[in-house]
């Protein structure tokens, strides 16, 4: 990746040779190694030359403050190498306050407590059907076989899509997400906003009660929404509901696969698993997230200049010790872990947590009820595929067939 040299503004014992699109690190070791390599520097906010310069914020309290604090932080740059300019703005993520408000009420309308509800019991029934269906087997790739479908399938049934476009495009996704050139990235982000425009022609034409047909006929401000926006709108759901919490099921599966105690802990004491979902959540973050310095401001003992770009790590957030005392430990017990940023924060917090965290709980409940003993195949390394978001490429169990 471009390196740069660092502008006046940055001082020398601020810079980390840091890339974050180059960072080869295996499975659960991910989070616990960027925090390592940061925290390898005692400065509060570091700078890297890596990827056209940006600034590092390694702590809660800064991580925190990069996302809520709109008057200094925008989100119209979301990622800090250089982005598809003729692409439409992922709305409403990539649109400041005041203005992504309206945007946001239509997604927050379809994951309302009461529909999350009934998307929970549904979620809870594929649950079970996925595990019955290789449980007897005794091994499973647990990726291909279970987390890429479960949330999808739901989000697939929320924005009324086919379940036979799920496969197809899961494989979209990934390519958009982390695909290894710009080209192949930008490209793929194409074909999910051809797939997704398509879809919303064929809504207009003949409506009915999905998220699409919601956004599709939709007025924000007393307009229609236009199809530039739309389009941006459209990308990000299915980038967040074909990627994100299939990529967390994969670090939940690997670290209880590898940590027989925990496991054990909750296949005896089911009524810790809300705990502990949000414990796992807190432990293991897949987003760095990113802003543009909007307006001069001083934060960790350096002056950030408008036209900056800086990262906001979640693992960063969840691993700082100043907020959990030994947060590199999973403790089932511990006393309010949900207290981070791990599906962001401020106005633009994740639209959709409250439906991931109970599909992740589901799956925990669901699991260990049927297959609470199981481990790693035997000779398998899980890998992590990281640009912006982590996730897990391949995760293989075993476990004993009565």
């Amino acid at each position: 990746m471009t390196q740069i040299t660092a502008p006046a503004h940055v001082p020398a014992d601020r810079i980390i040779d840091f890339d974050l699109y180059d960072f080869p690190i295996e499975g659960l070791e991910y989070q616990g190694s960027m925090r390592e390599i940061f925290n390898s520097n005692p400065a509060q906010v570091l700078w890297t030359p890596h990827n056209g310069g940006h600034w590092i914020a390694k702590t809660h309290e800064d991580v925190a403050k990069v996302l809520a604090d709109h008057d200094h932080f925008s989100s119209r740059r979301i990622m800090v190498s250089k982005e598809d300019q003729n692409r439409p703005p992922l709305v409403p993520l990539q649109i400041d306050p005041p203005g992504h408000a309206g945007y946001r009420a239509l997604l927050q309308s379809a994951l309302s407590p009461k529909a999350v509800g009934k998307l929970g019991d549904r979620a809870r029934e594929l649950s079970i059907e996925l595990i019955e269906g290789f449980k007897a087997d005794g091994q499973c790739e647990f990726i291909g076989q279970f987390a890429q479908h479960l949330p999808i399938a739901i989000f697939m049934e929320i924005v009324g899509l086919p379940a036979s476009d799920r496969e197809t495009l899961t494989g979209i996704a990934e390519t958009a997400m982390r695909g290894a050139t710009e080209e192949e990235r930008n490209a793929a982000s194409g074909k999910l906003m051809a797939y997704g425009m398509q879809k919303v022609a064929e809504r207009r034409a003949n409506p009915g009660t999905d998220l699409i047909s919601l956004v599709a006929k939709a007025e924000v401000d007393g307009k229609p929404i236009d199809d530039f926006s739309l389009t941006g709108m459209i990308l990000l759901l299915l980038l967040g509901g074909l990627d994100t919490v299939a990529s967390t099921l994969g670090f939940y599966a690997q670290f209880l696969a590898t940590h027989p105690e925990h496991r054990r802990q909750l296949v005896e004491h089911p009524e810790l698993i809300p705990n502990a979902n949000e414990e796992l959540l807190r432990r293991f973050p897949i987003a760095i997230l990113a802003r543009e310095v909007k307006a001069d401001v001083e934060m960790g003992g350096v002056t950030m200049k408008a036209g900056d770009m800086v990262l906001a790590p979640t693992p960063m957030d969840g691993l700082d010790e100043g907020k959990f005392a030994d947060p590199l430990s999973v403790d089932f017990n511990r006393e309010k872990p949900g207290a981070n940023s791990t599906f962001g924060g401020g106005v633009h917090r994740c639209v959709g947590s409250m439906l991931a965290r109970t599909e992740l709980r589901i799956f925990l409940e669901e699991w260990l009820k049927r297959i609470p003993e199981f481990s790693m195949k035997p000779g398998s390394s899980p890998q992590v595929s990281a640009r912006s978001v982590a996730t897990i490429t391949s995760v293989e169990l075993v476990w004993p067939v009565a």
